[in-house]
């Protein structure tokens, strides 16, 4: 269990900054929903609506330029890790922070594991040998980022209940599906491939900060051969374009 898990809670907290769980509401018996207060987009979302019309709706609803120039943040919480085909969670906290293509990550679910990666925007450290993560900015909420930029392409999906969709391809062919709620524009889940995997993260809860929507409660889903791992996350603190200290991203002696 120890060495198999890990690539779940790893790929979950790589996507933590930019994430979100129906997933989890589904299992409670309630179903997922955006917010009870959420304002009304900025672009409304109607029948005619194209994909690059969604694009912009969502990007606008995570907070625009704001969203776009979020330098670094940081996010802390607590996780419940689900191994395939067990109804029994492993608890962790969980810490990362993010800046550009740079990351640190601390995974703490002692006494069965704790585990750490860190990628300075050259060299990987990984306390766990054969560990690899999607490149963050490849993929997810970092490509919603960049959805008017030359050489991302943006097409229509078909509509996932009350969700409408579309799908964004970065020029290098990473692909990732969005999936937005019709009356406020916000992301409530979305896929991406990388490597024969689908990765799969819904939310349940956001929070404003700065301007930014972040999101609080959120869940991941990660298909592998031996069946689907499983996380739901809840964050505790964000912080957001704060000064680092020059040793966040330094690599262990």
């Amino acid at each position: 269990m120890r060495n198999s898990f890990i690539p779940a809670a790893l790929l979950s907290l790589m996507f933590a900054v930019s994430t979100f769980g129906q997933e989890a509401a589904r299992k409670n018996g309630t179903a997922a929903s955006s917010s009870t207060t959420a304002p009304a987009p900025v672009i409304a979302i109607s029948a005619t609506s194209t994909p690059a019309d969604l694009a912009k709706a969502a990007f606008l609803a995570q907070g625009g330029e704001k969203f776009r120039t979020v330098q670094n943040m940081t996010l802390r919480g607590s996780a419940q890790l689900y191994p395939p085909n067990s109804a029994q969670s492993i608890p962790a906290s969980f810490a990362i922070v993010t800046a550009g293509d740079k990351f640190r990550m601390e995974i703490d679910a002692r006494p069965i594991f704790v585990f750490k990666q860190i990628f300075d925007g050259q060299n990987t450290y990984s306390s766990m040998p054969n560990v690899e993560a999607p490149p963050l900015s490849r993929f997810g909420m970092s490509v919603l980022k960049l959805y008017d930029q030359p050489g991302y392409k943006i097409s229509a999906l078909p509509d996932k209940k009350k969700l409408r969709a579309f799908r964004i391809v970065d020029p290098d062919g990473y692909t990732t599906d969005f999936f937005i709620d019709a009356t406020t524009a916000r992301v409530m889940s979305f896929l991406i491939y990388y490597q024969d995997h689908t990765m799969g993260t819904e939310n349940s809860k956001f929070k404003d900060v700065d301007g930014v929507l972040v999101p609080w409660s959120f869940s991941q889903r990660f298909e592998m051969p031996q069946g689907a791992f499983f996380a739901e996350f809840s964050v505790k603190d964000v912080k957001l374009n704060q000064t680092l200290g020059e040793d966040v991203f330094a690599m262990p002696n």
